[in-house]
């Protein structure tokens, strides 16, 4: 009886210790792209932001910078107002700096990238990235080609 006891808790004990390594995992893997410490705020519009996500990273160069911290829509000119956080690590980026919102892999997540501009002036807190570059949307580039190969073969 005692080693069927014995094989139960020792079952039950790797099974919690299981649990408790996908939660430290998937609590781990959520947390990307989140500022530590101090940082300062950023805004760009964009005509279309595709799938971009508040908590999404930001980043110069493959480095994370910072993230999204959150979406709205403009009721003025019905673009997206998109707010970055970035780490005041990086805080002398240049004022013609330029934002496009790209994707990481074929499917994969969208981010912002940031391309530094030659401005000798750096952005600062509140600023607003006037370079942007909206998301590429599969379906609408997908429609294009449809379309343009439909017209060719007609001429």
């Amino acid at each position: 009886m005692k080693s069927s006891h014995q094989i139960e808790l020792t079952a039950g004990i790797f099974l919690l210790l299981a649990i408790a390594a996908l939660v430290f995992l998937a609590l781990h893997a959520t947390d990307r792209g989140v500022v530590s410490g101090d940082s300062y705020e950023l805004t760009a519009s964009f005509s279309n932001v595709g799938g971009l996500k508040p908590r999404a990273s930001v980043s110069m160069g493959g480095v994370t910078i910072g993230m999204v911290e959150s979406i709205d829509l403009d009721p003025e000119t019905f673009e997206a107002e998109v707010t970055l956080l970035i780490s005041s690590e990086y805080d002398n980026l240049p004022e013609d700096t330029s934002a496009s919102i790209l994707t990481s892999g074929i499917l994969g997540d969208q981010y912002v990238g940031l391309e530094p501009g030659g401005s000798p002036e750096a952005l600062a807190d509140g600023d607003r990235i006037l370079i942007t570059s909206s998301a590429m949307v599969l379906e609408q580039l997908i429609s294009r080609y449809m379309f343009n190969s439909e017209g060719e073969g007609e001429e």
